[in-house]
């Protein structure tokens, strides 16, 4: 029986269209195999060991793969759940558009530790932070394998902010610029004070 339809629905209904290969031992008995076979001819692109992802119906296999934060959020949301990984930092900037460049690496926050994952379509890595993901201040947004979760605005000023305390990384200082005219102070400082992120909040204000 021909299995290759079916799976290429299973992947393309998956969050984020994104599946592990060991997701599809219920239907291969021989799913690495299968997969790569899928691969070859275009159905399927892979992310990282193991992780497989649908190719767009109108998109040339041989040169398409997603944006670094969609494949992020995308490999993280395979180990993690559906709409329990955010993207954060500097991918939350990029989201938001207050960074132009690319960046050599995808961060996420998670539940739980999880060393950094290679990507295997491309030179970069996927750098986890373990959070309480439900206490971010976190958005829904589209990219291109379908919606996840990113912090705000105002969350990814603060965290920003903390991660560079001296000022020193200059693409996080970019990013705070751009993002400083875009945020509700009110609601900076409200996530502040919950996260206890007060005197971070108090020394970038003070900035600008």
């Amino acid at each position: 029986m021909n299995t290759s339809p079916y799976v290429t629905r299973l992947v393309a209904r998956a969050p984020l269209r994104t599946v592990r290969v060991a997701d599809l031992a219920q239907v291969y008995a021989h799913p690495r195999k299968e997969v790569r076979e899928l691969e070859r001819r275009g159905v399927l692109h892979r992310l990282a060991y193991g992780v497989y992802c649908a190719v767009p119906p109108e998109a040339d296999p041989s040169t398409w793969r997603p944006s670094i934060e969609a494949a992020t959020a995308a490999v993280a949301t395979v180990h993690f759940g559906d709409r329990v990984p955010v993207l954060i930092g500097l991918s939350a900037a990029r989201v938001h558009r207050a960074l132009p460049r690319a960046i050599g690496a995808g961060y996420v926050a998670a539940p739980a530790f999880r060393r950094p994952t290679r990507l295997l379509d491309r030179d970069a890595e996927i750098r986890y932070s373990q959070r309480d993901v439900a206490a971010l201040d976190a958005v829904l947004v589209t990219t291109d394998l379908g919606q996840a979760l990113v912090t705000t605005t105002e969350q990814t000023v603060l965290d920003l902010a903390r991660s560079d305390p001296r000022g020193a990384d200059l693409d996080a200082q970019e990013a705070i610029s751009t993002l400083w005219p875009q945020c509700d102070t009110a609601v900076l400082a409200e996530i502040a004070g919950r996260q206890r992120m007060r005197a971070t909040f108090e020394r970038v204000a003070a900035g600008r």
